[in-house]
């Protein structure tokens, strides 16, 4: 009796084994739940692999960008209330899902948030790779959250040789 009580406390202690991001992209990077593979038009321009996880930037199936393999991740979304908002990965993100991150509020004007992003990405020493990508993520949010609120028009999609 006392080896069973004992085992059980032991499940219900046990935390996820931290695992190195490499190894996490080598497990994931062929099948995930999150991957959308678009066929390309010929055959010389192939398929490209997409990726619409949280944390993906530029919403490419990459080491680089990736959400789930990185420790590391910076992601910008759109709120209910038009708004935007920059989510971190923690500390805690290996071991505790939901509360592993960290949300900013962006909802100053457009070049006090750029530099509230380029804070925490590049001089906060988080992932100064991705500052670039992260302001073309706010850029698209913030144009998109402008036309969802009336301020501007929304712009109309190209297509073709028009």
């Amino acid at each position: 009796f006392f080896f069973f009580e004992a085992f059980r406390k032991f499940l219900y202690i046990s935390k996820m084994v931290a695992a190195a991001d490499s190894l996490v992209w080598e497990l994931v990077k062929n099948n995930n739940s999150f991957m959308r593979k678009k066929s390309g038009k010929t055959s010389r321009s192939g398929s490209v692999r997409f990726s619409v996880e949280r944390g993906n930037l530029a919403s490419l199936s990459t080491y680089k960008y990736s959400g789930i393999a990185n420790s590391k991740t910076i992601d910008i979304s759109s709120t209910d209330d038009n708004r935007a908002a920059l989510t971190l990965k923690t500390k805690k993100a290996g071991t505790s899902g939901k509360s592993g991150k960290a949300t900013i509020a962006l909802n100053k004007s457009f070049r006090r948030t750029a530099k509230t992003i380029t804070g925490q990405a590049a001089d906060n020493y988080y992932r100064s790779d991705l500052k670039s990508a992260a302001l073309a993520k706010y850029s698209a949010v913030y144009r998109g959250n402008r036309a969802a609120k009336g301020v501007k028009k929304a712009r109309a999609v190209k297509r073709g040789r028009a």
